[in-house]
């Protein structure tokens, strides 16, 4: 078996493919690159000389530690002979690596230099080339505020995809629409304007969602969280009567059997002892 240069170039180096059962991902995630490895990710990103953002493909190691404390069978990637993370524990169990090999790579790292480093890193252990997840020009979402927007493009898409689509399941997703607006697609919209402070504007959003979510319910109890949102916002302006008319609506359109118990119930109980 060859050891070659950990960081020499892809196209330079044969990569041998392991064999891993179909049911798993042959495109996986890196574990540990922001938590026990990111000493060595972060050495990696200043030598590739990365600007706020960067992105790396190479080769990497797949190494078994029988000494780890935490898996004996933990796989560890290697990058210039520094760990650079593990394989999924549920992968790593059943990879046929016999202990004392190392078996060379593809390596994907893509890094966001914020206040602190923000990284996601994937091998690729299928067939042939790579068909990664993401690449240079569509990374995945790494700071808090790409993820929010990453979570709502995808429910945003999901909804039109589903309204587009007709019959019954398009019908269903109408009823929980108002002003052409799904209430799933607002969760990332009220959780951003809060973080904003900017309260009376995700009260207008919530308000939205629950009137959809009560259209939605079709007999059963509208989604909680959006009331849940309303009342939190009304605590922080001070509006205890609004806090407690807005938790006793959704009561109100709840089943008696599925009121006892919530978490609504349980805030308006306690408001109400005060």
């Amino acid at each position: 078996m060859q050891h070659p240069d950990p960081e020499q170039g892809v196209a330079d180096q044969p990569i041998t493919t392991l064999a891993i059962s179909s049911h798993y991902q042959q495109c996986l995630e890196v574990a540990g690159t922001t938590t026990f490895a990111k000493d060595a990710v972060a050495a990696l990103a200043d030598r590739q000389e990365f600007a706020k953002r960067g992105y790396y493909e190479g080769q990497a190691q797949l190494q078994r530690e029988p000494e780890n404390l935490v898996d004996a069978t933990a796989v560890a990637v290697l990058v210039a002979g520094e760990k650079v993370g593990c394989l999924p524990s549920y992968v790593a169990r059943e990879l046929p690596l016999t202990v004392g090999v190392s078996e060379p790579v593809l390596y994907q790292l893509h890094v966001l230099r914020d206040e602190k480093l923000l990284a996601k890193a994937y091998v690729w252990l299928g067939d042939g080339e790579p068909q990664w997840t993401y690449s240079h020009d569509n990374p995945p979402a790494l700071s808090s505020a790409e993820r929010s927007n990453s979570s709502h493009v995808a429910m945003s898409t999901m909804v039109r995809e589903a309204v587009a689509g007709g019959g019954e399941r398009a019908r269903q997703f109408k009823r929980g629409m108002v002003d052409g607006v799904h209430y799933l697609e607002l969760v990332e919209p009220i959780k951003q304007l809060k973080r904003e402070g900017r309260n009376e504007e995700a009260l207008v959003l919530c308000y939205k969602a629950i009137q959809a979510a009560e259209q939605d319910a079709g007999g059963r109890e509208p989604a909680p969280w959006y009331t849940e949102q309303a009342a939190i916002v009304h605590r922080k302006l001070g509006e205890k009567d609004k806090e407690i008319e807005v938790l006793r609506r959704w009561l109100a359109r709840c089943p008696v059997g599925r009121r006892a118990g919530s978490k609504i119930a349980e805030r308006l109980a306690k408001l109400e002892q005060k």
